[in-house]
């Protein structure tokens, strides 16, 4: 979506090169792969996608992890102590920016552990994932603020925008999520 005229002209070039992935469209392609599963067996989605919300929020750690070591997706320049810099990274910066992959593991991390905790005491099914989605939204929200992305519209960038989306996909979720004694596992 990022790049739609690149992505129009060469599709196949464009999906199979690994380049230019994001979280978001790995969270969106992984949501319906896991809907048409579900759907196929015959498994509610709600109790899958609870299933997932706190091992989704690890491999984003884990992911950033990977955006730190290869210097991409870091912040915009900065004097905080960590600021880090990334003479060979995608691209390249001497200069010290805000190390945002640093960032977005503690977040990832910290939400793994309280969706973890939480995940045998929220009995409705679909709420858990509602509630990931709300915490990723803020989180990336939040980032964006030090990220070196350019606005979209009135000031916030496309992932701000998106992470309104996530939140209130997440709160609609949480709103409408059936009671336990109605899930059919």
């Amino acid at each position: 979506i990022d790049h739609w005229s690149q992505t129009v002209a060469d599709p196949r070039g464009m999906i199979l090169s690994g380049a230019g992935l994001t979280y978001y469209g790995g969270l969106i392609g992984g949501a319906l792969a896991v809907a048409f599963t579900g759907r196929r067996h015959r498994i509610p989605i709600g109790h899958l996608a609870d299933l997932g919300a706190p091992l989704i929020a690890l491999g984003y750690a884990v992911g950033r992890v990977g955006c730190l070591l290869n210097g991409d997706d870091y912040g915009r320049p900065s004097s905080v102590p960590w600021a880090m810099t990334f003479p060979k990274g995608t691209p390249p910066t001497t200069t010290p920016v805000h190390p945002t992959q640093l960032y977005e593991v503690a977040a990832g991390l910290l939400m793994y552990v309280i969706l973890n905790s939480l995940k045998d005491r929220i009995t409705k099914p679909g709420a858990l994932f509602g509630l990931y989605l709300m915490f990723a939204g803020i989180e990336r929200f939040l980032v964006e603020f030090v990220r070196t992305n350019e606005p979209l519209a009135l000031g916030m960038t496309m992932a701000q925008w998106i992470s309104f989306g996530l939140f209130a996909a997440g709160l609609a979720m949480l709103m409408r999520s059936p009671d336990a004694s109605a899930r059919a596992v």
